[in-house]
Protein backbone atom coordinates (compact mmCIF):
# COMPACT_ATOMS: atom_id res chain seq x y z
CA UNK A 1 0.00 0.00 0.00
CA UNK A 2 1.35 3.40 -0.86
CA UNK A 3 0.30 6.98 1.06
CA UNK A 4 0.95 10.00 -0.69
CA UNK A 5 0.80 12.96 1.89
CA UNK A 6 0.64 16.74 0.55
CA UNK A 7 0.03 20.26 2.01
CA UNK A 8 -0.11 23.89 0.65
CA UNK A 9 -0.45 27.05 1.76
CA UNK A 10 -2.99 29.21 0.03
CA UNK A 11 -2.71 32.15 1.36
CA UNK A 12 -5.27 34.33 -1.29
CA UNK A 13 -7.91 32.14 -0.15
CA UNK A 14 -9.94 31.87 3.15
CA UNK A 15 -10.51 28.17 4.09
CA UNK A 16 -14.23 28.36 3.84
CA UNK A 17 -14.08 29.49 0.12
CA UNK A 18 -11.03 26.58 -0.32
CA UNK A 19 -13.53 24.41 0.89
CA UNK A 20 -15.95 25.61 -1.43
CA UNK A 21 -13.45 24.87 -4.26
CA UNK A 22 -12.34 21.62 -3.32
CA UNK A 23 -16.39 20.40 -2.88
CA UNK A 24 -16.91 21.77 -6.45
CA UNK A 25 -16.40 18.51 -8.20
CA UNK A 26 -17.68 19.66 -11.60
CA UNK A 27 -15.51 22.63 -11.87
CA UNK A 28 -12.08 20.90 -11.73
CA UNK A 29 -12.03 19.98 -15.33
CA UNK A 30 -12.21 23.78 -15.86
CA UNK A 31 -9.73 24.26 -13.73
CA UNK A 32 -7.26 21.76 -15.11
CA UNK A 33 -5.91 19.91 -18.04
CA UNK A 34 -5.32 17.09 -15.43
CA UNK A 35 -9.05 16.28 -15.01
CA UNK A 36 -10.86 15.30 -18.00
CA UNK A 37 -13.93 14.70 -16.79
CA UNK A 38 -16.47 14.54 -13.64
CA UNK A 39 -20.02 13.52 -12.75
CA UNK A 40 -21.20 13.66 -9.70
CA UNK A 41 -24.36 11.11 -8.73
CA UNK A 42 -27.14 11.03 -6.49
CA UNK A 43 -25.56 9.98 -3.08
CA UNK A 44 -26.66 7.60 -0.45
CA UNK A 45 -29.10 8.67 2.40
CA UNK A 46 -26.33 8.76 4.85
CA UNK A 47 -25.27 11.97 3.24
CA UNK A 48 -22.42 10.76 0.99
CA UNK A 49 -21.87 11.02 -2.57
CA UNK A 50 -21.21 9.32 -5.64
CA UNK A 51 -18.38 11.40 -8.25
CA UNK A 52 -16.45 9.30 -11.81
CA UNK A 53 -13.69 10.54 -12.46
CA UNK A 54 -11.19 10.45 -15.52
CA UNK A 55 -7.48 11.74 -14.99
CA UNK A 56 -4.32 12.29 -16.80
CA UNK A 57 -2.03 9.59 -15.33
CA UNK A 58 1.21 9.48 -17.24
CA UNK A 59 0.79 9.04 -20.89
CA UNK A 60 -2.85 7.73 -20.52
CA UNK A 61 -6.31 7.85 -18.37
CA UNK A 62 -7.21 6.83 -14.94
CA UNK A 63 -11.13 5.97 -14.27
CA UNK A 64 -12.48 5.35 -11.06
CA UNK A 65 -15.80 6.11 -9.43
CA UNK A 66 -15.65 7.16 -5.51
CA UNK A 67 -18.07 7.60 -2.56
CA UNK A 68 -17.31 10.95 -1.14
CA UNK A 69 -17.99 12.30 2.13
CA UNK A 70 -18.16 16.14 2.70
CA UNK A 71 -18.12 17.43 5.90
CA UNK A 72 -18.50 21.81 5.90
CA UNK A 73 -17.94 22.00 9.57
CA UNK A 74 -15.00 20.07 9.85
CA UNK A 75 -13.80 21.09 6.28
CA UNK A 76 -12.92 17.39 5.45
CA UNK A 77 -13.83 15.30 2.39
CA UNK A 78 -13.27 11.49 2.62
CA UNK A 79 -12.92 9.23 -0.35
CA UNK A 80 -13.40 5.88 -0.86
CA UNK A 81 -12.73 4.10 -4.58
CA UNK A 82 -15.93 2.03 -4.80
CA UNK A 83 -14.81 0.88 -8.96
CA UNK A 84 -11.98 1.42 -11.08
CA UNK A 85 -9.09 1.32 -12.15
CA UNK A 86 -6.99 1.36 -8.96
CA UNK A 87 -7.63 -1.46 -6.40
CA UNK A 88 -7.71 0.56 -3.47
CA UNK A 89 -7.84 3.80 -3.64
CA UNK A 90 -8.90 6.32 -0.47
CA UNK A 91 -7.79 9.48 1.22
CA UNK A 92 -9.52 12.63 2.43
CA UNK A 93 -8.69 16.37 1.77
CA UNK A 94 -8.71 19.01 4.48
CA UNK A 95 -8.10 22.57 4.96
CA UNK A 96 -7.58 24.40 8.25
CA UNK A 97 -6.26 27.62 9.05
CA UNK A 98 -2.81 28.04 10.37
CA UNK A 99 -1.48 31.11 11.97
CA UNK A 100 -3.73 33.45 9.66
CA UNK A 101 -3.11 31.41 6.69
CA UNK A 102 -5.18 28.25 4.78
CA UNK A 103 -3.92 25.15 4.44
CA UNK A 104 -5.26 22.46 2.19
CA UNK A 105 -4.07 18.87 2.58
CA UNK A 106 -4.44 15.90 0.94
CA UNK A 107 -3.98 12.25 2.03
CA UNK A 108 -4.35 9.12 0.19
CA UNK A 109 -3.56 5.50 0.47
CA UNK A 110 -3.93 3.26 -2.71
CA UNK A 111 -3.09 0.29 -4.17
CA UNK A 112 -2.79 -0.62 -8.21
CA UNK A 113 -3.25 -4.29 -7.63
CA UNK A 114 -0.58 -5.57 -9.55
CA UNK A 115 1.78 -7.28 -6.84
CA UNK A 116 4.38 -8.27 -9.34
CA UNK A 117 5.14 -5.15 -10.72
CA UNK A 118 4.75 -2.93 -7.47
CA UNK A 119 7.91 -2.25 -7.10
CA UNK A 120 8.39 -0.52 -10.47
CA UNK A 121 4.61 0.87 -10.77
CA UNK A 122 3.66 2.20 -7.34
CA UNK A 123 6.79 4.78 -7.24
CA UNK A 124 5.65 6.12 -10.50
CA UNK A 125 2.05 5.82 -9.56
CA UNK A 126 2.83 8.16 -6.31
CA UNK A 127 4.85 10.56 -8.31
CA UNK A 128 2.05 11.12 -10.82
CA UNK A 129 -0.46 11.35 -7.88
CA UNK A 130 1.38 13.66 -6.23
CA UNK A 131 2.16 16.22 -9.52
CA UNK A 132 -1.50 15.57 -10.28
CA UNK A 133 -2.72 17.08 -6.71
CA UNK A 134 -0.50 19.71 -7.40
CA UNK A 135 -1.68 21.29 -10.02
CA UNK A 136 -5.26 20.49 -9.29
CA UNK A 137 -4.61 22.46 -5.88
CA UNK A 138 -3.19 25.08 -7.89
CA UNK A 139 -5.47 25.75 -10.54
CA UNK A 140 -8.27 25.78 -7.89
CA UNK A 141 -7.09 28.33 -5.08
CA UNK A 142 -5.21 30.49 -8.01
CA UNK A 143 -1.76 30.10 -5.75
CA UNK A 144 -0.47 27.11 -3.80
CA UNK A 145 2.84 26.97 -1.99
CA UNK A 146 4.05 23.49 -0.95
CA UNK A 147 4.02 22.82 2.77
CA UNK A 148 5.68 20.26 5.11
CA UNK A 149 2.62 17.70 5.86
CA UNK A 150 2.19 17.05 9.50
Amino acid sequence: MRTVNLAFATPDVRPAEAFARLSDFPRYPTMTDTVHEVTVHDGGEDGSMLSSWTVQFRSGLLRWTERDVLDAAERTITFTQVDGDFHRFEGRWGVAEHSGVTAVTFDAEFDLGMASLEALLDPIAERALTSNITVIVEGLMGHAEPIEAS
